[in-house]
């Protein structure tokens, strides 16, 4: 796909992977709409944007009414999108014992509710069009692996992977791709901007925050992005830890299983 003044729309674009996506985007010359909660990350977003910007609006991606209004506003100006970016999530770390239902609405309410808003509003004007496009839906490495200590988290994720291939078959006859996006550790605020249930949990937050602070710029998730739009992968892992954790799901999970339980004794849980 050529991405020249294609219309690419990408939610949970205020900092992060989203930020980096939608200047990844507009680097390659596309008209980038974007959406985030925080109205001040937008604004700067917005001057970043330059002439790339098509419409950057504050909206709540598990809120339905506004973003079926907000899709409205996308189809106003253009007939539909040609690349939607479903990237906004939350973040909810603690044991299932520990996790609130409460959690659970907010985090199911943006992790997996707003990519299919994102999915609903935006794909059958594409379907319409008949001029094919690209659906990419950020999940994560933990949409592969089910690491404990996250359940509500893991299970958004692995919903969104699997929301994904199953849509990447509906849609293939439209020339229409999916993605599923799972990166590894890299360096945003979704630890920081997240919830942590239960006093061990709550204790070892920072610790974790630390961590995300090594990881992969979300540059590379971007650069991995625009790169899946061209070459339409169903699964993209983005990582060397992405890669490794995979790759040992598949062929030595076991392994996996005593890494991991090595990893949560160095942060303090289990």
């Amino acid at each position: 796909m050529n991405l020249k003044d294609r219309v690419v729309v990408v939610t949970g674009a205020g900092s992060g992977i989203g930020r980096a996506t939608a200047l990844a985007f507009a680097a390659e010359g596309s008209r980038v709409v974007a959406c985030d909660v925080d109205q001040a990350r937008l604004d700067t977003l917005a001057a970043e944007l330059g002439d790339r910007k098509l419409l950057v609006k504050k909206l709540d991606v598990s809120d339905r009414l506004a973003f079926r209004l907000f899709a409205d506003e996308v189809h106003a100006i253009a007939p539909a999108a040609d690349v939607v970016v479903n990237n906004a999530g939350v973040a909810v770390g603690g044991t299932f014992l520990d996790t609130s239902l409460e959690d659970w609405d907010w985090l199911l309410g943006v992790n997996l509710r707003g990519v299919v808003h994102g999915c609903h509003f935006f794909i059958p004007k594409m379907v319409a069009r008949g001029a094919g496009g690209h659906v990419v839906n950020i999940s994560s490495i933990l949409g592969i692996f089910p690491a404990p200590n996250v359940t509500a988290y893991v299970a958004s994720k692995f919903a969104v992977r699997g929301l994904s291939l199953s849509l990447r078959q509906e849609l293939a006859p439209h020339k229409i791709g999916v993605t599923a996006i799972c990166p590894g550790m890299i360096a945003t605020q979704i630890v920081a901007d997240g919830r942590m249930t239960g006093t061990q949990m709550t204790a070892r937050k920072t610790k974790v925050v630390d961590a995300f602070k090594r990881g992969l710029p979300p540059a590379k998730v971007a650069q991995a992005i625009v790169e899946a739009v061209r070459t339409n992968p169903a699964v993209r892992p983005v990582g060397y830890d992405a890669h490794v954790i995979a790759a040992l799901q598949r062929v030595a999970p076991r392994t996996l299983n005593a890494l991991a339980a090595q990893v949560q004794r160095r942060f303090g849980a289990g």
